[in-house]
């Protein structure tokens, strides 16, 4: 134990002395993800909160054909422009991006809307353009509101009771809380957590081990007679102990910047404060050492400093992965899931920030199966390491 300290004392205060690794490790990759993703959910809240409060704006073809129409958009703050359009002539400028709808009124309109008969409109827009998909989409719900009305008014002038065609009235209950509600929004943190958290001993691990191969020193270091796996653990705690130190300072400016995220105008609200970053600290804490170990174990195989992050750069997406799943599936905390490492992190970090408890169970079954891999790792690093190939 006395060697291991000693080799873990010599990686800490040597990786201290390298500027600008450490500013990549400690501070650019734990502030540039908060940050990022902070000014990214600024920016989607602030857009919705614009679209919200801005008027409608359609550009109408044959708008004298359709006056009752006319006035029910008017009436609900919707900004008409009266154009003369053909469909051709509404399809080419939407392309062109001239305006976003065209809501154009046939000829037979008038005739088939005053027989009772469906009278067509033909609503011209760009459903892969993500900006007006949504004034598409006001659009239509606002002509299923006065055809809606219409057909009340049919039913009421024949003597039929309106509420005949309305067999069943659905209310909605939600009962999500605003923390629920935020965690859609902040769902995908966690990645940026794990990934900052892996960055943080991610060059440490390569220095220890093909950055030691590359300079020549590696040689030196294993003609001591110390233990290979003393070793191999002061290399192991060190690259550790530098992705504790991300993993705080990440969760911390996450803290810093969601205070000045405005998730109240969408009805959110999030409990991301001290005692919520230190249960995530907590989650996330076991699967440190089994980030260290994979990170050293991978590198380890590698010839020089550039070689091992080639091979990082692919092993790093592995841990990554599973939150990818989790989202596209949206997988739910379950005893079996605790099992995978990284999934079971992130499952329970998204509980925590949807302010549910998290079952002790579930937390303990998580961490020791990601200490008994992290276990797994270091014994193959350690007997990796008794070779002779290592030197070569």
């Amino acid at each position: 134990m006395g060697a291991l300290w000693i080799v873990f004392r010599k990686e800490f205060i040597e990786n201290l002395r390298d500027r600008r690794t450490l500013f990549s490790a400690l501070l650019f990759g734990p502030l540039f993800g908060p940050l990022l993703f902070g000014a990214m959910v600024s920016r989607m809240l602030e857009q919705n909160t614009l679209e919200s409060d801005q008027a409608l704006h359609l550009t109408v073809s044959g708008a004298d054909r359709v006056p009752g129409l006319v006035q029910f958009l008017e009436s609900q703050g919707v900004v008409l422009r009266r154009v003369e359009y053909g469909e051709e002539d509404a399809t080419s400028a939407v392309r062109r991006g001239d305006v976003p709808v065209v809501l154009i009124v046939p000829a037979e309109y008038p005739d088939r809307f005053r027989a009772g008969k469906p009278a067509p409109l033909l609503l011209v827009a760009d459903s892969s353009d993500s900006q007006t998909r949504k004034d598409t989409e006001r659009t239509r719900s606002l002509l299923t509101a006065y055809g809606s009305e219409i057909a009340q008014r049919r039913l009421a002038m024949r003597g039929v009771d309106p509420l005949l065609a309305l067999p069943v009235a659905v209310n909605d209950v939600d009962v999500t809380t605003p923390t629920g509600r935020a965690a859609v929004v902040l769902g995908f943190m966690t990645y940026f957590v794990l990934f900052a958290m892996l960055m943080g001993g991610l060059y440490l691990a390569i220095d220890t081990t093909a950055g030691e191969r590359e300079r020549g020193s590696l040689e030196a270091l294993l003609s001591l007679p110390v233990p290979r796996a003393s070793i191999v653990g002061g290399k192991l705690v060190a690259t550790s102990a530098y992705m504790s130190i991300s993993l705080a300072i990440t969760l911390a400016a996450f803290c810093g910047v969601f205070r000045f995220v405005p998730l109240e105008r969408l009805g959110m609200s999030t409990n991301l404060g001290l005692g919520t970053a230190l249960r995530c600290f907590g989650i996330c804490l076991p699967f440190v050492p089994l980030g260290a170990a994979l990170m050293s174990f991978v590198a380890s195989f590698a010839r020089s400093y550039r070689e091992a992050q080639s091979y990082l750069t692919a092993v790093l997406l592995v841990p990554t992965l599973p939150i990818a799943f989790a989202s596209i599936y949206s997988l739910k905390t379950r005893s079996s899931l605790m099992l995978v490492p990284s999934l079971s992190q992130h499952l329970l970090m998204t509980s925590v920030l949807k302010d549910q408890p998290a079952a002790a169970g579930d937390v303990w079954v998580s961490a020791a199966a990601s200490l008994a891999l992290a276990a797994l790792l270091t014994i193959l690093t350690a007997r990796l390491w008794r070779r002779e190939t290592m030197l070569r």
